[in-house]
Parts: structure tokens; C-alpha cells; sequence
């Protein structure tokens, strides 16, 4: 691998960025394992709250919902969008920091862009390569792909990328699931979807994104889309900012844009080999990096 492209994964953007927490990052686990396990343990996914002690918490894996204060948002992913702001809360709430028994009314309420994003931020003060992904799980829902994210990060040893999906106990709850060295083929990168759908070869009604509403296909992949090239480039954007020009349309792009998204996802297709290029796209194309957020 190019040193070039791994001295960029090293570095952090606005989300990743440690600030006083770098040194306490460093503490953490060096093995990837521990320290996906540490970090789960720390947030309860949205979704987890909602559905109470069933379903993925039946056996009350992530902790007893009951417990967790009816006066708490039942949601967070407004209020804590950094690496910092996060472990900031995690240690107001609990001054031992990261601990495996964390109470549940001391949790985090966040969704898998947070954990992404966290684990991001930990390897990266650690000195490691490492970068979120955005794209789309299958291993959810039997007959849906899922919008999810996940990570990479650059084993020297193995000279290669190793994925792993952070953002819940998998292993530990019996999924089939190779949680932390997962094989290309087990996540629907957004990219090879994105042209498999385009081109007719998959259906796009089999990607969702989660928003309720029921939003799939074209408009849930350019969403994805976009969000895996901003954290390409180390700007891991939530799920409320979007590009200002497909903001409230990505279900009206006109065929020119849909094939501008095209020529984007078969530069996505190949990340490392594409870097440069994609590099330069960043730097050149604004449409794709002026964002619009709720209130701009």
C-alpha cells in the first residue's frame, strides 16, 4: 500500500479529531476485538431502546432497556456528532471512562455511524490506519440489506484492509458473522450496488434506508453513495447533511446526475487503486462537498 494513502487514513477530520482524549485513546486495547467490544459496550443502538429486551437483546446482551431513564432523548445522534463530544458524555456520565460494565442508564442512545465513526477516531490516535465505511448490511433482515456503517483498518502484519462491524455483539449473540475480519462478499458495498441497480443486474427495493418511511433504491444509494466518499475522505458526515443540490430531490436527479453518481461509484469501486483520482474529484467537484444541514 502507497504511504501517501496510508498517512491519510492516520490522520482525522472534524469527527475524528481525539483533542484532549488522544492520550486516553492510546490506553485503550490494541487489539481490534477488545476494543470493538468495549466500545459497543459503551452505546445502545436506537433501534435495541425501542424494541426493549427482544429480539437482538432477548438474552439482555446490551443490558436490561428497562432500566434505561424514561427522561433521556430515545435518540442522540443530534446532540453528540464527534469522537470527543461522545466520549465527553460517556465520562460525565460515568467517570471510569470505557468500562465493559457500563449501567445502561449511563449509555450512549447513538446509531452505527457513531460506533464507526469512535472506533475511526481510537485507531487513528493509536497511530493506525483506519477509516468508516457507509454501505449496506444483509445480516440484519433476512430478504433486506440495511443502510449501515462499518470500518477498515490497515493491518501492516497482513498487509491488507481488514473490515469489521463494531456496532453490536454479534459473535456474542450467536450471528454467523465473522464480526472482526468479515469477508468482502458478507457487506453490500454501496458502490457495487449502486451500479448493479443502476445497470439492472439487482433490485433496488432490496436496499432501505432506515428512516421509517420506507425510502429504497436509488434514493437510499446516492444517500450512501455520498456519505462512503466523504468518509474516504476522513469527513464522516450524519445522516442529516447532504450535498445542497440533491438535498430533499435524490428521488427527482436528472439523468445527468445519476450519471455523474455513476462515474463517482466506479471510482468507489476500487478506493486505494482510485485514490488520487478521488483525491481530486474532492478537491474540484463542490457539488458533491457543499453540504446543506437542517438549519443551513
Amino acid at each position: 500500500m502507497k504511504e501517501h494513502i496510508m498517512e491519510h487514513y492516520r490522520k482525522t477530520g472534524t469527527y475524528t479529531y481525539a483533542g484532549p482524549y488522544a492520550e486516553y485513546f492510546r490506553s485503550l486495547p490494541d487489539d481490534v476485538s477488545a476494543l470493538g467490544k468495549l466500545v459497543c459496550a459503551q452505546v445502545i443502538h436506537r433501534v435495541t431502546l425501542k424494541e426493549g429486551n427482544t429480539n437482538a437483546n432477548e438474552t439482555l446482551l446490551y443490558g436490561d432497556m428497562n432500566r434505561y431513564p424514561w427522561y433521556r432523548m430515545r435518540c442522540e445522534d443530534d446532540l453528540f456528532l464527534t469522537a470527543p463530544a461522545m466520549t465527553a458524555e460517556l465520562f460525565r456520565l460515568d467517570e471510569r471512562g470505557f468500562v465493559r460494565e457500563r449501567a445502561v442508564e449511563h449509555k450512549l442512545v447513538v446509531t452505527c455511524r457513531y460506533v464507526s465513526v469512535l472506533m475511526s477516531a481510537i485507531l487513528k490516535a493509536k497511530g493506525i490506519p483506519a477509516r468508516s465505511r457507509a454501505g449496506f448490511a444483509s445480516y440484519f433482515h433476512p430478504g433486506t440489506s440495511m443502510d449501515h456503517w462499518i470500518n477498515q483498518y490497515y493491518s501492516e502484519r497482513e498487509e491488507r484492509w481488514i473490515t469489521f462491524d463494531a456496532d453490536g455483539f454479534y459473535e456474542e449473540g450467536g450471528m454467523l458473522l465473522a464480526q472482526y475480519d468479515m469477508p468482502e462478499s458478507s457487506f453490500d458495498w454501496v458502490a457495487d450496488t449502486w451500479l448493479a441497480v443502476r445497470g439492472g443486474k439487482a433490485d433496488g427495493r432490496h436496499f432501505v434506508y432506515a428512516d421509517g418511511l420506507g425510502t429504497c433504491g436509488i434514493p437510499a444509494l446516492a444517500r450512501y453513495l455520498i456519505y462512503d466518499f466523504h468518509a474516504l475522505m476522513n469527513d464522516e458526515i450524519t445522516y442529516t447533511f447532504l450535498p445542497a443540490y440533491a438535498d430533499g430531490r435524490l428521488d427527482r436527479l436528472t439523468e445527468e446526475e445519476l450519471r455523474e453518481l455513476d462515474g463517482l461509484a466506479k471510482l468507489l469501486l476500487e478506493p486505494d487503486r482510485n485514490f488520487d483520482r478521488l483525491c481530486e474529484v474532492w478537491e474540484t467537484e463542490r457539488k458533491f462537498r457543499v453540504l446543506r444541514s437542517p438549519l443551513v
